[in-house]
């Protein structure tokens, strides 16, 4: 069910890097994000895949991992991402972009959870060192960057206290919990 697949497509930020991501899975979840809605169907997204631990290792050290957890530099060595899908606007075809890039984000992160994987959108990214890093032209715009892999935290989904707390925080055997409004609060 849908349903099952969102409430399991978490943000997952530690992963089994003994379990390698093969490319061919990274574009089979680039293709739900080909087939997924993209505004006045203009379709201006691209894509950069990695696999190989060569090139994956250069994409992580571009990174921040978790705002909220100020004293968690990201993920150590062997809980790090197995693979990784940048998402890209080729602004020869859209000067600005609204929330396709969103749309396939999240269409990638379900597509991967059905598989048996997990991943994080990650937003905040060095952006021009990464370009410099990977090489890729200007008329690119990087706007996201998934890490994927097979997860190994638990996220425990909880409703938000009284006081409003929305911050996600980890307990002292690591799991990730992560509050969320109240339904009632949030229709209006």
């Amino acid at each position: 069910m849908l349903r099952e697949l969102i409430i399991k497509s978490r943000s997952y930020r530690r992963f089994d890097q003994k379990h390698r991501i093969k490319l061919k899975t990274l574009e089979e979840l680039v293709d739900l994000a080909r087939l997924s809605p993209s505004g006045a169907n203009m379709q201006p997204l691209k894509y950069i895949l990695s696999a190989d631990p060569e090139k994956n290792a250069r994409i992580f050290k571009h990174l921040a991992w978790a705002g909220y957890l100020t004293d968690w530099p990201g993920p150590v060595e062997g809980e790090r991402p197995t693979g990784y899908i940048i998402i890209l606007l080729d602004t020869d075809i859209q000067k600005k972009i609204d929330c396709d890039h969103g749309i396939a984000a999240q269409s990638i992160l379900l597509g991967a959870t059905e598989m048996g994987l997990g991943g994080c959108i990650i937003g905040s990214v060095q952006r021009d060192k990464l370009r410099a890093e990977l090489g890729f032209p200007a008329r690119f715009e990087l706007l996201l960057v998934i890490a994927l892999g097979k997860p190994i935290e638990e996220i425990v989904l909880e409703n938000v206290t009284e006081r409003g707390n929305i911050r996600y925080w980890r307990d002292e055997q690591q799991r990730h919990h992560v509050p969320k409004r109240n339904l009632k609060e949030i229709i209006l």
